[in-house]
């Protein structure tokens, strides 16, 4: 097993493991905005509209849950920033430790939910989705950390610009077309599912988000093991 993940090229390792965390970004969000008081912790841009409408006092949306969550993510962001400003390129071991944290921290809130139920207080919604932006917000740097174009792992509007302006109907260039469209197909895949997992519970959308987070977490982490030698002749 550690053979064929070694034999992947860093590139499409680095593309599979941030797909599969975008994946995981919609099912946190539907959480977030479906049971938590509208509230996004990863789509910051969507996050912010409604602070902006809320502050407005539009649909009675909510203000501080938002602005919360907002200050957690740009918190989580800068703390990853600060764990990878001297950190080697690619995949290392702060990497997985960033990504570990962000699955940890979502399979402890979804504990946190089985136990309170799907109806938590409002004080405890706002705590949590602030917590979620925090690790959302570590998930965005570490995968920016990544750099794997047009793939952020929490958001996909430039995304889909990218997308149309390179197609056929645009510049007719068409790079990266693939990247781009499973990007923007799992983010909805991923909160088609979420939205589903919510009528089973908020805690178990959250259980299988950290499962997924932590799936490329573990792979990423016994890429960086040494290969055991076989085969060996003594001497």
């Amino acid at each position: 097993m550690l053979a064929r993940l070694a034999a992947v090229p860093h590139e499409r390792f680095h593309l599979g493991a941030l797909l599969v965390l975008t994946f995981s970004t919609g099912i946190i969000d539907a959480v977030g905005y479906l049971g938590l008081d509208r509230v996004f912790t990863g789509n910051m841009t969507g996050n912010v509209v409604i602070l902006g409408m809320g502050l407005a006092g539009a649909d009675d949306l909510p203000v501080l849950g938002p602005l919360l969550a907002l200050a957690g993510f740009m918190a989580g962001a800068a703390l990853a920033g600060r764990v990878l400003r001297r950190s080697a390129a690619g995949w290392t071991t702060r990497t997985s430790v960033l990504f570990a944290a962000v699955g940890a921290v979502v399979l402890a809130l979804a504990v946190v939910l089985l136990v309170v139920g799907d109806e938590p207080d409002r004080s405890v919604q706002v705590v949590l989705t602030t917590v979620l932006g925090t690790a959302m917000g570590i998930q965005a740097a570490t995968a920016r950390f990544l750099a794997v174009k047009d793939v952020t792992t929490v958001v996909v509007t430039s995304t889909i610009t990218g997308l149309a302006a390179d197609s056929a109907l645009g510049s007719g260039e068409g790079r990266g077309s693939h990247r781009r469209v499973l990007a923007v197909v799992l983010i909805l895949l991923g909160a088609l599912v979420g939205a589903a997992l919510l009528k089973v519970g908020l805690g178990v959308a959250l259980l299988v988000a950290g499962a997924v987070i932590l799936a490329p977490t573990a792979a990423g982490a016994l890429r960086g093991r040494p290969v055991p030698v076989t085969g060996a002749v003594e001497g």
